[in-house]
C-alpha cells in the first residue's frame, strides 16, 4: 500500500478505485440496533438512515442537496451520539466506539471478492478516500487487511484535496499509473461520482441496499465480472 509513490503509466492497463466509506466498509446505518447495545443505548434510539430510507434522514438530504458536506454530516452525528453519553465527540470517536475492534469484521465481503476478482482479471486496486484516517483513525487502516493489500491509498486526510476535486483523482490514477478512461470508479456520494466523470474516469454510484449488484456494475463496467458474480454471501446487516 502506498499514499506517496506512482507506478509509471502502462499502456492497456486498467484499475478498480474504492471510496471506502459504505463502499469497502459497512455503514452505521446498517447496524443502528448493534450501535445501540455497544454503546448501552435503548433501542429504537437512533433513527437516522441515510442512504438506506432518505425520508427519516432531513441532514442526510442536506448534505446530498450540497447544503453541507459528508465531512460535516458526520461531525454532527457524532456531536449527537456523543451527547447521548454525555461526552463531546469528533467522527473518529463515533466511529472507533460504534464499530468491532477487529477492522476485518467491518469490511463488506462482497468488496473483499470484487477486489479479487479485478486482481484475477489483471487489474489495479486502489482507495480514493476523503476522510480514511481522519474518520476511521490510524489503527483501523493498519489492521485492515484489504486496506494494507492496495496498490495505492490516497487519503484527503493528508493530501487535504477532497473528491470531487479533479486533482483528488488525478493523484489516484497517478498513484496506480492506469489512465483514468482505464480506471473505474466506485463511490456512494453522487458529487464524487459526478466528479470522476467529469475528470474523465468511468464511474458506479454504490448503492448500499443493493452491495453485490453495485460491485457487480464496476466489474462489468473493468471486464472483469466472474461467472458467478463477486459476492461470496449476501450483504451483511449485522455487527459492524
Amino acid at each position: 500500500m502506498s499514499e506517496a509513490c506512482s507506478r509509471p503509466r502502462e499502456a492497456g492497463a486498467r484499475a478498480l478505485l474504492l471510496d471506502v466509506g459504505a463502499v469497502i466498509t459497512r455503514t452505521l446505518f446498517e447496524s443502528h440496533r448493534d450501535t445501540e447495545q455497544v454503546l448501552g443505548l435503548p433501542a429504537g434510539t437512533l433513527t437516522w438512515l441515510g442512504p438506506i430510507d432518505p425520508a427519516t434522514d432531513a441532514l442526510w438530504r442536506r448534505m446530498l442537496a450540497g447544503g453541507i458536506t459528508e465531512r460535516n454530516y458526520w461531525e454532527q452525528r457524532a456531536q449527537e451520539v456523543g451527547t447521548l453519553l454525555g461526552e463531546r465527540w469528533q467522527p473518529v470517536d463515533l466511529f472507533r466506539r460504534a464499530r468491532h475492534p477487529e477492522p476485518d469484521r467491518s469490511v463488506r465481503p462482497e468488496a473483499v471478492a470484487a477486489v479479487e476478482a479485478a486482481r484475477a482479471a489483471g487489474a489495479r486496486v486502489g482507495v480514493l478516500s476523503n476522510e480514511l484516517e481522519l474518520f476511521l483513525g490510524p489503527a483501523f487502516v493498519a489492521g485492515a487487511t484489504l486496506l494494507q493489500a492496495m496498490d495505492a491509498v490516497i487519503d484527503g486526510t493528508h493530501t487535504r484535496i477532497l473528491k470531487p476535486d479533479a486533482r483528488a483523482y488525478a493523484l489516484a490514477t497517478e498513484a496506480l499509473g492506469v489512465p483514468a478512461a482505464d480506471t473505474v470508479f466506485v463511490d456512494d456520494q453522487p458529487r464524487n461520482v459526478e466528479g470522476a466523470r467529469a475528470a474523465g474516469l468511468q464511474a458506479v454510484w454504490f448503492d448500499v441496499r443493493d452491495a453485490r449488484g453495485s460491485f457487480e456494475a464496476a466489474l462489468r463496467a473493468l471486464d472483469a465480472l466472474p461467472a458467478a458474480g463477486p459476492a461470496r454471501e449476501p450483504t451483511h446487516r449485522g455487527t459492524p
